[in-house]
């Protein structure tokens, strides 16, 4: 089971960070690097409950849209890590923005069940 804890403790560090800027790049590359995991961990279960017996598009869109989680979650997190700490007050804005669209895959993944271990 996914641990509540810790997604409490991401969505407090997200929300934290929107108030502080200096929790920023913490956050960016909190919320990348669990992202990539959770989305990673989806790729190697196997498909079924909802999607059943499914027909060769729904596998290429499912994959399709994990690997682009996958890649999205390692830019965040990069881009934590490099670009941000650097310039804080010239990257809040991107930064921010990021961290919000960050919010809907790391809701798809978890409602797949990407955050349980």
């Amino acid at each position: 089971m996914a641990s509540p804890q810790a997604s409490r403790s991401l969505e407090e560090l997200m929300s934290e960070a929107s108030h502080n800027v200096k929790k920023l790049p913490v956050a960016l590359i909190s919320c990348g690097v669990s992202l990539s995991a959770a989305a990673l961990s989806l790729i190697f279960k196997a498909l079924g409950g909802t999607f059943g017996m499914p027909s060769g598009a729904t596998v290429h869109l499912f994959y399709g849209f994990l690997v682009v989680v996958v890649i999205f979650g390692l830019v965040e997190a990069s881009f934590g890590y490099w670009v941000v700490p650097r310039d804080l007050d010239g990257w809040r804005a991107t930064a921010k923005t990021m961290l919000w669209f960050s919010i809907f895959p790391l809701v798809v993944v978890a409602a797949l069940g990407g955050f349980v271990f």
